[in-house]
Parts: C-alpha cells; structure tokens; sequence
C-alpha cells in the first residue's frame, strides 16, 4: 500500500513515481476483488462545481469500504454566506476524517490543507484534476498491461486535466504529448515540474500541431473545449478548437492498437465525433469505472485500513 497515511493529495506532484504504481496496484487488486479492505471513517464533500462522476464516484468508493459520505454542498452551508475559508477548514476538521473539495481556485484548496489537520483531497480545481488522471493511468495500465515507454496524447484545451496528465504520465514513466491552439496551452508552472520528474526518461512536447502529436500515440485523450465557468466562451472557441477534434481521420495517425479517453461529460461532434467515442478504440466507460476503484484505493492510503 502507497506511503500516503494522513497527507494530502493536492497535486499529483505530491506523489512520487512509486507512491503513484502502489496507487494504482492497490485500486487494480480492489478492483478484481482480491483484496477486500474496510475502512469505517467518514468524509466530506465540499463541492463547489457541479460533478457527477467526482461526486459518485467517491460515494460509492467510502460506502463499499464501510465509511460514511457527508454531501457539504455550499448552497446550503454557511461558506455560501461567506464564512471564511480558513474558519470553515477548522470546524470541519474537528468533525470530519477527510475531505475532498472540488472548487475553482487552488487556492482556495491549499488554504483548506493549510488550517485543516485532516487529509485534504483535490477533487478538482481550476489548476488540476488528480483523482481523474490516477483512473485515466489505471485504464491505460489495464488495457496495455504497463505504463512506462506508452505515448499519451491529448488534444485540445491545457485546462486542468492537461495538466494533471503531464505530471501523471512523467511519473508513470510515459511519453505525453499536448496538442492545443495558440494561446491554449497548459500551465507552464506545471510544465516546467513535468519536465524536471521526466528528465531525459521520457518525452514531454507541447505542440499546436495535432496530427504530429497523434503519431504513433497508444493512448488519444480530449476534453470538453470550454470547461466549468468558461460556457459564454464556447461559441468563440469552436472555429479555433475544430482542428483539435478527435475524429477517425485523426485517430488513423495512432499506433493500431491506439486507445481513445475522454474524461466526460463529452460534446458529441464538437471535441470527439460519435463515431469514435463510441467506436472499438474507446475506453471511456472503463475509464469512468475506474474513478471508483481508483478513489478508493485513495481513501484506503491515506485513511488506513480497519
């Protein structure tokens, strides 16, 4: 089991490349069923964004493992009056086992960690979506039975999941490739940190060219082109994103045995055309599953087992 008793997972930069294989060894055994774990705590649920797979996915993981889930949504607690965060962080610490918060600001994440004793869990954030990239590393693993020397290859917005992706697969010991228009790329903080965990292992290349990204990738990954708090840009975006598509034409530049992700929900037609997504290269419904077995291998590492 990963050393991540009583930390926080913020990032996947807190994660070393063997905390990250253990991860992702303990979800595939959960998984199968061939290790059955309890763990009586109990967390919460501090969203901000909306979120279906995030949010049940986490649910169901704490009540297979025999804990409890407390849904905090902001509307209805006093963080949506404004109490400050740090005063929040503190209250539910006294209340809580771990908390998992999906929010805008990483800031607002770190503050959390900052004041709360207990572990804190980015569930997602402007900035990056960890729990995601750590099902996407255990689809990929399941499909091609290892991860190091694997191309991934992502095509569209450097939003979050870019992000989380570079530093997932420089830790899984996997080439990535980044394929967004000018202007669009990931964040170059983050960037930079996936290029000192690769180091001269494995290839990290950031490109606006999508064809020459795809070539011979294993693994074809997209995501919506306007995320969360960026709708009113959505129609602007379209003309720029449209060469970003994941379409046949495009899936035909992978290696054969190429794999397609997508970290839904999916704009039919617009990211990824219906053909491919639901076509026999597609793994985004394993890759859904696997929010599950991943995050409960999560809670299990940092919570402990009964």
């Amino acid at each position: 089991m990963a050393e991540l008793f009583g930390r926080d997972l913020l990032s996947l930069a807190d994660l070393n490349p063997t905390e990250l294989q253990e991860l992702l060894q303990l979800a595939t055994q959960l998984k199968s069923q061939k290790l059955q774990l309890r763990c009586n705590k109990v967390l919460g649920l501090l969203f901000s964004k909306a979120s279906t797979r995030t949010r049940v996915s986490f649910t169901v993981a704490m009540y297979q493992l025999g804990g409890q889930v407390i849904d905090l949504n902001p509307n209805v607690t006093q963080v949506s009056r404004g109490e400050p965060v740090q005063d929040t962080a503190r209250v539910l610490d006294r209340y809580l086992d771990i908390l998992a918060i999906r929010t805008f600001a990483q800031q607002e994440l770190e503050t959390f960690a900052q004041y709360a004793k207990i572990p804190v869990i980015n569930a997602l954030t402007d900035l990056e979506h960890p729990c995601q990239i750590l099902a996407d590393l255990l689809t990929v693993q399941e499909y091609f039975g290892t991860l190091a020397g694997l191309t991934l290859t992502y095509v569209g917005d450097g939003n979050n999941v870019a992000n989380s992706l570079l530093l997932g697969c420089a830790l899984a010991g996997m080439n990535v490739r980044i394929a967004t228009p000018r202007g669009y790329e990931p964040d170059p903080t983050i960037v930079e940190k996936t290029r000192a965990i690769a180091g001269d292992k494995t290839e990290v290349l950031i490109t606006h060219d999508p064809e020459l990204a795809t070539k011979g990738a294993s693994a074809l990954y997209t995501d919506v082109w306007a995320s969360m708090g960026q709708e009113a840009e959505a129609d602007d975006r379209f003309p720029i994103f449209q060469p970003y598509q994941i379409s046949e034409q495009l899936l035909s530049l992978a290696a054969p045995d190429a794999i397609v992700l997508h970290c839904l929900p999916a704009h039919r037609g617009e990211e990824i055309t219906e053909e491919v997504i639901e076509g026999l290269h597609s793994r985004v419904w394993d890759q859904a599953e696997n929010r599950l077995h991943a995050q409960k291998a999560l809670l299990v590492s940092i919570l402990g087992a009964d």
